[in-house]
C-alpha cells in the first residue's frame, strides 16, 4: 500500500527520503517550512497518512482537519511546536528521534561555551572592523565547575569533554535515579544545591509547563557572579529579562545561546545589542549527520507504525494512546 507522508519542510535530508521512497510513499513537502497556514491547508485537503514535523506549529486544528491521519514523527525530540493532546485524543502516537542529533549538538554546546568564556564573537567583530582589541578577560575553563540541567544524550557527551579538558563537572536530571552515568560527575538531588556551585550553566532539557520561565531572576541570582549560561535546549526556558539584566550588569559573565524566546531573533533584540551574549539560529542539530539521523529515524518511525510494526515505545511521547482504556474511548 502507498502511504502519503507530509513532511512540513521544503525537503527532507536524501537518507530519509530514500527511505520513504522506496517504499512507494507519495511525499508532499511546503513551499515555506515557516507557515503554519500551509500546514492546515495540506492537512484539510490532503488524505495524509503521516506527518514528518520539523519546526512550523502543527496545531490541533491542523491535526483534527485531516481524518486519515494516523502517526506523527517529530524530526528531532522537541514538540512543543505539535499540539500533541490533539494528537492524542484522536489516538495518533507521537514519536521523535532521540539522540539522532545529540552529537551535533553537544559539539555546538562546547563551541558556545568556549566563545562565551573567551569573548569569540566581539573580538572577532573588533579585528573585522579595524581594531586591534586584546582583551585581557578571557575565562580558562580548565578548574571551573560547569553544570549541567538534564543529564541525557547531550549533556552526557558535553561532561565527557567538559572533563578531558579539566573542568569539574556537576549535573541535575530528576529524571536519573542511583549512579552517574558518566564517571566523575557528581548529580545533585535538586537543581537550587547545583545553581551556586556552577561557574558555567549549560541546559539540556525540554520545554514544559514545568521548565518555561524555569531560570527566572531569583535562580539566575544564585549562580557564582561572573557565570557563564549556555542553553542550546529552547529558548523560553530562561527568562530572557532577567537573563538580559544580569548580562547588562555583570552578575553573568557572558551567554551562548542557540535558543532564544521568540524565533526569529526581533530586529532590535536586546540580546544581539549585549558584547557578551554569543547567538546562533537555532542550529544546534543542523549539520549534514545530524538531518540524516533525524530524518532517517523520522522515516522509520513513521513507515514502522503505518506497517504495523510500531517503534520502540521509548520514543513515543504519548504512549497511552496505546493503553487498552484510550483504544476503547475511540
Amino acid at each position: 500500500m502507498a502511504f502519503t507522508i507530509f513532511i512540513t519542510a521544503p525537503k527532507l535530508a536524501p537518507a530519509g527520503q530514500r527511505i520513504l521512497e522506496d517504499a512507494g510513499c507519495r511525499l508532499l513537502f511546503m513551499r515555506d517550512g515557516n507557515d503554519a497556514a500551509e500546514v492546515a491547508q495540506i492537512l484539510a485537503s490532503e488524505p495524509v497518512d503521516a506527518v514528518i514535523s520539523r519546526t512550523v506549529a502543527l496545531s490541533g486544528d491542523a491535526i483534527r482537519s485531516c481524518p486519515t491521519l494516523k502517526v506523527i514523527s517529530k524530526h528531532g525530540v522537541g514538540v512543543p511546536n505539535i499540539d500533541v493532546a490533539a494528537a492524542s485524543e484522536r489516538g495518533i502516537p507521537v514519536y521523535v528521534t532521540p539522540g539522532a542529533n545529540a552529537q551535533s549538538v553537544a559539539e555546538l554546546t562546547l563551541g558556545l561555551m568556549l566563545a562565551a568564556a573567551r569573548k569569540v564573537a566581539l573580538l572577532d567583530a573588533e579585528l573585522r572592523a579595524g581594531r586591534w582589541t586584546r582583551a585581557q578577560d578571557g575565562v580558562q575553563l580548565a578548574g571551573r565547575r560547569l553544570g549541567l540541567v538534564g543529564f541525557g544524550q547531550v549533556g552526557q557527551r558535553v561532561a565527557k569533554v567538559a572533563l578531558a579538558l579539566g573542568m569539574e563537572v556537576e549535573a541535575f536530571d530528576p529524571g536519573l535515579r542511583g549512579a552517574s552515568p558518566v564517571e566523575g560527575v557528581a548529580l545533585h538531588a535538586a537543581l537550587d544545591s547545583l545553581l551556586p556551585r556552577a561557574d558555567v550553566l549549560s541546559l539540556h532539557i525540554p520545554l514544559t509547563a514545568h521548565t518555561r520561565g524555569l531560570f527566572d531572576a531569583a535562580r539566575l541570582a544564585l549562580l557564582p557572579r561572573g557565570a557563564i549560561v549556555v542553553n542550546t535546549a529552547r529558548g523560553e526556558v530562561i527568562d530572557e529579562p532577567a537573563l538580559i539584566a544580569a548580562l547588562r550588569s555583570g552578575a553573568l559573565f557572558a551567554a551562548g545561546l542557540d535558543t532564544m524566546a521568540v524565533e526569529p531573533l526581533p530586529a532590535g533584540s536586546a540580546l544581539a545589542a549585549l558584547p557578551n551574549v554569543v547567538l546562533t539560529p537555532h542550529v544546534g542539530g543542523s549539520t549534514a549527520a545530524a538531518l540524516e539521523g533525524m530524518a532517517t529515524g523520522a522515516a522509520r518511525n513513521v513507515l514502522g507504525f503505518l506497517r504495523g510494526q510500531s517503534p520502540d515505545l521509548c520514543a513515543c511521547v504519548n504512549p497511552q494512546v496505546f493503553s487498552q482504556d484510550h483504544q476503547s474511548i475511540r
